[in-house]
């Protein structure tokens, strides 16, 4: 088992309804997450603490750099976009959902050949009309595998050849063989099941020895696994019952942070957890990998 984890910090009570979408940027030293009920993007600036905060009008899930160029692009509700800090201002790229006006995108992240994956859910976590794309830019994206409810990921393993994602839920993470060249993805099964009452696979990140972190929602953790037989590893217990997404930030990338929500919680359970929708940190002796940015193919 992995220990030697320092206490677990609070770096923004930003009260979010559902804090997700981490992105640790190396050039800016800074992670930017995402408030998607409450249609925030966020950045905290690991030095100074400087706080920002943008109102984007609508849904947004995840966060990616683009290759060599200022700016990021987002998933908003339908869509991916272009966003600028400096600006404050955005503009959509490619509406990718335009045959369930009741999905949403959820999470996403770069492979390293700087494609845009992301998942659209139900918003009401009932009904299968979820999807995986794969966006390269412009009008180039390509619905990659149906039927989801709720999903979160992906991830990948240290090769790039295993794609992890979560098909929440279902309780369960699912790996794909993949195809870094061509960035397809074949042979669907389970990799890791979550025991009952431990919460559910929400977002997850890899490090640089290839153990795969997740947040477990409605499990109060932060869970490391081996990425052979998913066997537990390490357990990072927060003090909000609903964490969402982790990433490795940071100077040396061994800052496990860790973003959460309070939507759905109870008066009670807000007042007996009052830190829920914060941005947390937590020291380890790990370190992680640095997020792939985008790279719009020719």
């Amino acid at each position: 088992m992995l220990t030697n984890f320092g206490p677990v910090r609070c770096l923004w009570d930003a009260r979010a309804e559902l804090g997700e979408g981490l992105l640790w940027s190396v050039r800016e030293q800074s992670v930017y997450w995402v408030d998607i009920v409450g249609q925030q993007l966020y950045r905290y600036g690991f030095a100074s603490g400087r706080r920002e905060a943008w109102s984007m009008g609508q849904s947004v899930s995840s966060v990616v750099e683009r290759a060599g160029a200022q700016g990021l692009l987002l998933t908003l509700r339908h869509s991916f976009a272009a966003f600028s800090p400096q600006s404050g201002q955005w503009e959509v790229l490619h509406v990718a959902e335009k045959g369930h006006p009741g999905n949403r995108f959820n999470d996403g992240k770069c492979d390293a050949f700087g494609r845009y994956w992301a998942a659209t859910i139900d918003a009401d976590c009932v009904r299968a009309t979820g999807a995986l794309y794969r966006y390269e830019g412009g009008t180039r994206c390509q619905r990659m595998h149906p039927g989801f409810v709720v999903t979160n990921g992906p991830t990948w393993s240290l090769d790039g050849r295993t794609m992890y994602l979560n098909d929440t839920l279902a309780g369960r993470v699912m790996a794909y063989d993949f195809d870094p060249e061509r960035g397809t993805i074949a042979r669907e099964r389970i990799w890791w099941e979550c025991a009952p009452g431990e919460g559910l696979p929400d977002g997850m990140t890899t490090d640089a020895s290839g153990r795969i972190w997740m947040a477990r929602w409605g499990g109060s953790c932060v869970s490391c696994h081996h990425p052979d037989d998913g066997r537990e590893l390490a357990r990072i217990v927060l003090p909000v019952s609903q964490p969402t997404n982790c990433v490795f930030g940071g100077p040396h990338l061994q800052t496990l942070l860790v973003s959460s929500a309070r939507v759905g919680l109870t008066l009670d359970q807000l007042a007996q957890e009052p830190l829920a929708g914060s941005l947390f940190a937590v020291d380890t002796a790990c370190v992680g990998l640095a997020a792939h940015s985008f790279v719009a193919a020719d």
